[in-house]
């Protein structure tokens, strides 16, 4: 059975609760402590409700030295050893912990990307309040095991993954009993075209797998994931950098402050807006109704005794009186005392023929 909603550091989420919105700082601290805080610093400034980065052992998941990575940085093309650019920006324990800490001082939820149980632990033991297993671990079954037995809440990402492959991941976890989980709809491209997207398949998983479902955004831009909280996302994680021109490969199509405080502001708008599912005027529209709406006036002036007949009636502003619907009932009454012309009909001038 499939959990609607639960609570990540005391922030509820899941239906019916505001959007957790998360900045992806990832690598993009490039290694250095100082603008991984300044990125933290200003991931709280935009309104973001966490921050997550990536905790792994570049062991774990490269073994060739020779395999290289092309991508763009700073304007121009580079290729360079995988092994080199995940081993500089490397956290290890006495640092994620010393991130974490700046985040608590802030005010400022932090989660992070393990790639072995060992870096699971070291988030328990950090007191992370949720975890995150990244789009490429999504076949590691015994590493969503070991997420699902902490008994936190954990995001699967599902980028590249077949229906099976999500499937499997998914009764993989809840096999421990744990049913807190999110699945990220995820495109791994970087950047994701609009035409990539795909974000029909929101919908789709939330109920092919009975669960909450969010996005992890890797489009240029806020639309996507404003769109994607349209279709019941309930969380968004977007790259997240301080400069396009720093050095690295996801800089350059990373949300800088200016953009992920617009992504949060546009998100939190959209919420406000989107109101209950119910039908009938909202309190705005009550407030307007008196001024916009029409009222039964005399069509001319009426002299005391007269016989009502449609000819006597027309309907103009404010709405105080009784609505048009009431006109075909007024004819045949006689008038108590004389109107103006365009003065309010009401009950209690007339007389009952």
């Amino acid at each position: 059975m499939s959990v609607r909603t639960f609570s990540i550091g005391g922030r509820c989420v899941g239906d019916g609760a505001p959007c957790y919105i998360v900045a992806e700082i990832g690598i993009n601290h490039n290694g250095n402590l100082d603008l991984a805080r300044r990125m933290i610093d200003n991931a709280k400034a935009a309104g973001a409700d966490a921050v997550k980065f990536q905790n792994y052992r570049t062991e774990d998941f490269i073994r060739d030295h020779t395999l290289t990575y092309t991508y763009r940085s700073q304007g121009r093309t580079v290729t360079e050893s995988q092994y080199n650019l995940f081993k500089r920006c490397e956290l290890d324990v006495c640092m994620l912990a010393d991130l974490f800490k700046h985040c608590d001082a802030i005010g400022i939820a932090c989660h992070s990307t393990p790639t072995s149980e060992e870096g699971i632990m070291a988030l328990v033991e950090l007191g992370a309040n949720v975890l995150k297993n990244g789009s490429d671990y999504i076949t590691h079954l015994p590493l969503i095991a070991a997420m699902g037995r902490t008994n936190l809440p954990t995001v699967i990402s599902t980028g590249m993954a077949t229906i099976a492959e999500i499937n499997e991941a998914v009764r993989v976890y809840r096999a421990t009993g744990n049913n807190k989980l999110i699945l990220l709809h995820c495109v791994s491209n970087y950047p994701a075209s609009p035409e990539s997207l795909n974000l029909a398949k929101i919908q789709a998983m939330a109920s092919a797998f009975d669960c909450l479902v969010g996005f992890s955004d890797h489009s240029q831009g806020i639309v996507a994931a404003v769109c994607a909280v349209a279709l019941g996302a309930c969380w968004i994680e977007k790259h997240f950098t301080l400069d396009h021109e720093l050095p690295g490969p996801d800089h350059w199509f990373s949300a800088d402050p200016r953009e992920l405080q617009e992504l949060v502001r546009s998100i939190r708008t959209f919420e406000v807006a989107l109101g209950r599912p119910w039908i009938g005027p909202t309190e705005t529209d009550m407030e307007t109704c008196e001024l916009a709406r029409l009222s039964c006036v005399a069509a001319r002036p009426l002299s005391a005794g007269a016989v009502l007949t449609a000819g006597d009636i027309t309907f103009k502003r404010p709405g105080t009186g009784l609505p048009p619907a009431f006109a075909e009932y007024l004819f045949g009454y006689r008038l108590r005392r004389n109107l103006e012309a365009n003065e309010a009909l009401a009950l209690i001038d007339l007389i009952e023929p």
